[in-house]
């Protein structure tokens, strides 16, 4: 596509998205996020690694500011006036949480570090209970390692096997595939409600429906999707289900597992220390009740609390309009270097959130994100913590852009003026 050409075609979306988004006002977001302001190597930042970690609004950074300079005192138990606030703050979390998931309860949301520590907690408190050799664990090729690691983990020490669910060329699930793969062994199913290096959205309702008829539980990594999509785990009807904060415009260091309460609470606790009992002597431990049995020690309080006022900021937007601006912009970036010379994308999906990963012909992903580093534009390069994804696509990596609610078509067109550098640069 020449400049001017590229030119007409985003002056002419622009004026589609101003008019098709009386419900969300990008330029109006951004100015919420103070590093969307700064320079890097001289040119604007365009920030398009979402995927990996999304910035933080200015509400977020002065709810945890106000805590950690005029409310801060630890949780639980305290008698003082201090203490029991921070403690309530971080029931609201909880309870903004259970809204946000639309779980039945607020018992049901356990605070953790993130997504792969959830998923590292449910295979240690349930799958170490609950599966026995030569039982199933079932995982799609295009996962990420936090969710294939911790079941082959679990698979070698337990004698299980790990068996995975093949995709098409675009990246989808095989959905007669895993049908074929289903048996009384299977006792595990956990899939990515979207696929961290391609962007695909799994269709996990019919996964669910499946597994369940088979007899398995159903664990959903929602790293990928918490912050794009709504999610509603009583529609799903997963077993459980993950997130992280910082992928939602939150903080490090703080993520949600979801779960069913009769599987919270007959599975055994992640780690043991203080406030994850009833009772403690030297002859028996009494566990508490879900959550409080899955959240030994400290938490980190004012990492919930920003996590608490992150879910806030995303509740004042339609995840329909969110949804179909990053859609506008997913189509214009992928049309555009779809028809690049020498520029392939690898996961071609119907239904993908604002992922797009592509390589290019005799250029590696590593030099790609230098080149448009120096540009302002901040990609993602690599395996992207899914070398089995890379296996399957015959690619060692690829060049990842990820879009959240603050990007607009003008970050799509430093893009791809910043891919012309590469190409000027490798003499194509």
């Amino acid at each position: 596509m020449h400049h001017e050409e590229l030119t007409r075609s985003m002056e002419q979306r622009q004026r589609t998205q101003k008019r098709g988004e009386s419900s969300f006002n990008v330029e109006k977001s951004r100015l919420d996020f103070p590093m969307l302001r700064r320079s890097v190597h001289g040119k604007q930042l365009v920030y398009l690694d979402n995927a990996a970690t999304t910035q933080k609004p200015t509400q977020v950074l002065d709810r945890m500011d106000r805590f950690y300079r005029e409310e801060y005192a630890t949780v639980r138990r305290g008698v003082y006036g201090l203490s029991q606030e921070a403690t309530e703050y971080c029931h609201e979390t909880r309870k903004r949480c259970q809204t946000f998931l639309n779980a039945s309860s607020a018992d049901e949301i356990i605070f953790t570090k993130g997504t792969t520590e959830a998923i590292n907690l449910l295979a240690t408190s349930y799958g170490e209970k609950f599966l026995h050799e030569k039982d199933e664990v079932l995982v799609a090729t295009t996962e990420h390692h936090s969710n294939i690691v911790p079941w082959q983990r679990l698979c070698e020490k337990k004698r299980a096997q790990l068996r995975v669910i093949p995709v098409n060329d675009q990246g989808e699930i095989l959905l007669e595939e895993f049908k074929k793969l289903l048996n009384a062994q299977t006792k595990i199913v956990s899939v990515a409600h979207v696929s961290n290096a391609l962007g695909i959205i799994h269709p996990i309702e019919e996964i669910t429906k499946l597994a369940h008829r088979a007899g398995a539980v159903v664990v959903i990594d929602g790293a990928q999707a918490a912050a794009h999509l709504p999610i509603d785990v009583q529609r799903i009807d997963c077993d459980f289900y993950a997130f992280s904060g910082h992928k939602t415009f939150g903080p490090t260091g703080i993520g949600v597992l979801y779960g069913k309460q009769k599987w919270l609470e007959s599975m055994d606790p992640y780690q043991g220390g203080g406030d994850m009992i009833s009772s403690v002597t030297f002859e028996k431990i009494t566990y508490a009740p879900p959550p409080a049995k899955f959240e030994a020690g400290t938490p980190a309080i004012a990492e919930i609390i920003g996590l608490g006022a992150a879910l806030e900021y995303l509740e004042q937007f339609s995840f329909d309009a969110l949804h179909a601006h990053e859609q506008r912009l997913l189509q214009a970036a992928t049309e555009a270097i779809a028809s690049s010379g020498k520029i392939k994308i690898i996961g071609n999906g119907q239904t993908k959130v604002g992922i797009i990963s592509f390589v290019m012909e005799g250029i590696h992903p590593h030099d790609i994100g230098t080149i448009l580093d120096q540009e302002g534009v901040a990609v993602r390069a690599g395996h992207h913590c899914a070398q089995p994804t890379m296996d399957r696509f015959g690619i060692p990596a690829t060049t990842r852009i990820s879009f959240a609610l603050y990007n607009t078509f003008d970050d799509v067109e430093k893009l791809l003026e910043g891919m012309n550098q590469v190409k000027k640069v490798f003499g194509i």
